[in-house]
């Protein structure tokens, strides 16, 4: 008898605990979070199915209701005011209640990539660690989403947010604090940044598997990357788990730095991004703004270029992707040796340029880098234009770096140059009739051709030729 009724005691308090638990939120629905302003943004859950849920912000005094789904999910938009806070979101059902508290209403940007993305003080990367003590910022907050890859598309994530300070910083993102606090500056509102990056992780990872199963040329590829520790190596692992869960979530833009782990692949590259940008853009069914940067020069141990091919197709990419933009990073280098730059603060800012143009509509003039647009043959020169280019070109010393031209013999020289305001003459006394330019089309090069205002001109070839 007492064994009989101790086992119905644990049934009644298991019974009990599961009630209690019907009522749910994602982890990343959690105190501390920032929700976009001005707009409508989704909340859901999990619940007892056929109940009502109750949502009640505390900037209106509206409450919205929903009705839990057969499978036990519910979800509703809520109207965001314009940036603020801390507010609260109470949440009602079935004699359940949870409540949101500190919540702040703002900006809210997804940093994504490998781990020139993914590194921070604790990788000792010297411009975040060194300012780590005096950094503490409640209108700041902080989304880490933890490593885990998946074979299927999950539902939630084991992550919260965090208010700003040397703590939570000190493993976030470098580039991606360094970029909201470069916007909390010039917009003066709240900025949410979420970090979804995992080192050494190529794109294909971040993909739905079956929009890589549709092109063959992108299976080919995939399959290239083969099993490693410390990463996964299958399509669409980390989009199942790291970015599938957050998609209902509303963000302003998505900030990418990743490609290393792409150049053993190239030529699909362009490709590869765009399905995968446009993939997530459907899924949040949002044309958000993408901005990426380029990979910075290295010592890959490749016998051609590769990093440079995978340069050019990013620069398709910048071209072609609706809303996209590229950050160049071939000045901001300090050892070519190591892949990881330390310099992430000039990367975060140049992609906050980008942002504070679109979407939130500041005038700046040579903002973002020139990109090679087209070319012109005057006799014995070759005359190259850019595009992102209004005001003059700028050479810091008295050559350029890198520049060479060649004739239709495919032979390379370096070359003499001329500036003619915002376009280039090329030429070399061993050219008669030129063909081709290449400027900083090596896997290392750091050229020297600059904007007045000090961006980097981006490394392009104006040949398909499979000389290198």
């Amino acid at each position: 008898m007492k064994k009989s009724f101790l086992f119905l005691l644990f049934i009644t308090l298991l019974s009990v605990a599961c009630k209690a638990q019907h009522l749910r939120l994602p982890s990343f629905f959690s105190d501390h979070m920032v929700l976009q302003r001005n707009t409508e943004v989704y909340i859901w859950g999990w619940g007892r199915a056929g109940q009502q849920v109750l949502v009640a912000p505390s900037w209106t005094i509206d409450t919205i209701t929903c009705v839990v789904s057969g499978e036990a999910t519910w979800k509703t938009k809520i109207v965001t005011p314009d940036a603020g806070g801390p507010y609260t979101i109470q949440i009602h059902s079935q004699g359940q209640h949870l409540e949101l508290n500190d919540v702040l209403i703002g900006e809210v940007w997804l940093c994504s990539g490998q781990s020139n993305m993914q590194w921070s003080a604790r990788n000792n990367v010297k411009e975040i660690k060194e300012i780590l003590p005096t950094i503490n910022n409640k209108n700041i907050r902080l989304l880490q989403v933890s490593n885990i890859a998946a074979q299927t598309p999950q539902d939630n994530i084991f992550d919260q947010w965090t208010e700003c300070n040397p703590t939570t910083v000190e493993s976030f993102s470098a580039i991606g604090y360094f970029f909201a606090d470069r916007l909390h500056r010039e917009l003066d509102v709240p900025i949410g940044i979420i970090n979804s990056s995992w080192g050494g992780t190529s794109a294909e990872f971040w993909t739905p598997k079956e929009e890589i199963a549709k092109d063959p040329e992108l299976v080919q590829n995939a399959l290239l990357q083969k099993p490693a520790p410390r990463k996964p190596y299958q399509p669409g692992v980390l989009w199942n788990s790291m970015i599938y869960p957050l998609v209902h979530y509303k963000i302003a833009g998505v900030l990418w730095y990743q490609g290393e782990d792409n150049t053993i692949s190239y030529s699909g590259y362009d490709k590869l991004i765009q399905t995968m940008v446009l993939s997530w853009r459907s899924a949040w069914n949002h044309d958000f703004p993408f901005y990426f940067v380029q990979i910075a020069p290295y010592t890959y141990k490749y016998k051609i270029p590769n990093a440079a091919l995978l340069r050019e197709q990013q620069t398709k990419t910048a071209l072609n992707l609706p809303h996209a933009g590229m950050v160049v990073t071939t000045d901001l280098v300090d050892n070519i040796k190591d892949i990881h730059p330390q310099q992430k603060k000039a990367v975060a800012h140049r992609l906050a340029d980008l942002a504070l143009v679109y979407p939130y509509r500041r005038e700046m003039i040579d903002f973002q880098s020139p990109i090679y647009r087209d070319y012109r043959i005057e006799n014995d020169k070759m005359r190259i234009f850019f595009h992102h280019l209004y005001g003059n070109l700028h050479v810091e010393g008295k050559e350029i770096v890198d520049l060479y031209i060649a004739g239709e013999d495919k032979v390379f020289h370096p070359a003499d140059f001329k500036l003619d305001g915002k376009e280039l003459l090329v030429f070399s006394k061993k050219v008669n009739k030129p063909a081709a330019v290449r400027f900083g089309f090596t896997n290392t090069s750091m050229p020297n051709l600059f904007t007045e205002t000090g961006l980097p001109v981006a490394p392009f070839r104006t040949d398909n030729w499979n000389q290198f």
